[in-house]
């Protein structure tokens, strides 16, 4: 009796709120009547896995705001005061920073199932647009946060790149003084890109997560196989080779989630520096103008576009080679002229350009940790040229080269 009127309650309840927000509408659209390809496999846990992250990042951001001063003479001795006097200070502190890292991590590998799976061709362009947008918006999130602790890294690094502007002709002084609030990097520019970390930048990132889900579900997600599965559909309307996301695949993510949560609090608990890939050595040293570290580098993140800018002699030159390696990403989808989507069934000259493509990457990564040397900078020019082939020449190799039919069904 006692469940019954339980029941009744809850059901009283869920009504109200229906009637006032459309809640069980929402249920259904988004999760328990959102059909999902069935056979979707290890690289589709890494959207979930970014979703994670984002919700732990403002929440350990949040904290870490309590307690940090962004003004230049207090910024270094807050963030040590959240170290070592704040409760469990240093734990927040890390987790903040290692999700960082997690956050590219998880990104780079989202980035890359949906090129080889080509999440980004028709009807996705827009999906895609919106998710280049996300990651160009946590990049410029990551540079402002990268200088709030105030260490000798964070001047120096924001005193290198923000003096990239300058190149610009006409307006680049200009700009260089608009964005450092100052002649030079000083408590003024600490200031505006704390203003800019936690409000501007997060408040366009939400929207534009927001615009990517709404998308996705609206289009439908792509598979392995880069079948539309909404062309297939049985007598009761339901796509014939789609499953609920819900609870099958809402279990599936728990499970993976639960395996990526070990690995990240074990390099949080245990390798939280990684040997300077997370927080670098010289950050732990108060900023000095006067004093410059021996090497300037960027996190690991933002290494292979640093890589392109220094493999270009002229400054300008560079910085629009940085920016054409990004922006060329934007215009993915309207460059693969193949007729399939999945590199499954793509010839061999797209798998081809895409270990090439991956190898050139990884390979830009590592030279924008490394010293500039003869051969560090003639490598940098090879990988350079690896990467923008792959985009320009794509529209050559993906129309001439023989694709496989696809299946009638999804494949498992």
């Amino acid at each position: 009796m006692n469940k019954l009127t339980e029941v009744k309650k809850t059901n009283r309840f869920m009504d109200w709120i229906n009637y006032r927000y459309p809640w069980d509408a929402f249920m259904k659209k988004h999760l328990t009547e959102y059909y999902a390809p069935r056979n979707f496999n290890f690289w589709y846990y890494f959207g979930s896995f970014s979703l994670l992250v984002l919700v732990s990042q403002f929440i350990s951001g949040i904290w870490l705001a309590m307690e940090y001063a962004p003004l230049g003479d207090t910024a270094f001795a807050s963030v040590q005061h959240i170290m070592r006097e704040v409760p469990f200070g240093w734990l927040i502190r890390f987790v903040h920073t290692t999700g960082a890292s997690a956050f590219f991590i998880v990104v780079y590998l989202h980035m890359y199932r949906g090129l080889i799976y080509g999440s980004y061709k028709k009807p996705r362009e827009l999906l895609w647009l919106f998710g280049m947008s996300i990651y160009l918006i946590l990049l410029l999130e990551a540079f402002t946060g990268y200088v709030l602790p105030w260490g000798q890294m964070s001047y120096w690094g924001a005193t290198v790149i923000t003096s990239f502007a300058s190149a610009i002709p006409y307006v680049g002084k200009t700009m260089l003084i608009w964005l450092r609030g100052d002649y030079s990097v000083s408590g003024v520019s600490l200031h505006r890109f704390f203003s800019l970390h936690v409000i501007a930048i997060p408040l366009l990132l939400v929207i534009l997560v927001f615009l990517h889900l709404v998308a996705l579900h609206h289009v439908g997600s792509n598979n392995p196989d880069g079948i539309e599965i909404k062309d297939k559909k049985g007598p009761d309307g339901i796509p014939k080779d789609g499953i609920p996301f819900h609870p099958y695949y809402t279990v599936k993510d728990l499970v993976g989630i639960a395996v990526f949560l070990l690995v990240f609090f074990t390099v949080v608990f245990f390798i939280p520096k990684l040997g300077g890939l997370f927080i670098e050595k010289d950050n732990f040293i108060l900023a000095n103008p006067f004093q410059t570290p021996e090497h300037i580098a960027p996190v690991w993140y933002m290494t292979p576009f640093y890589a392109i800018l220094r493999a270009i002699p002229n400054k300008l030159m560079g910085l629009l080679a940085m920016a054409a390696a990004i922006g060329l990403m934007f215009v993915l989808p309207w460059l693969d002229r193949s007729k399939v989507r999945s590199v499954r069934y793509k010839g061999f000259w797209t798998k081809l350009a895409i270990v090439v493509f991956v190898i050139c990457f990884i390979g830009l990564g590592y030279m924008g940790l490394q010293p500039v040397t003869p051969l560090r900078a003639f490598l940098a020019q090879v990988y350079t040229v690896g990467y923008f082939a792959f985009f320009l020449l794509m529209p050559v190799y993906t129309s001439l080269e023989k694709t496989k039919p696809l299946p009638e069904q999804l494949t498992e």
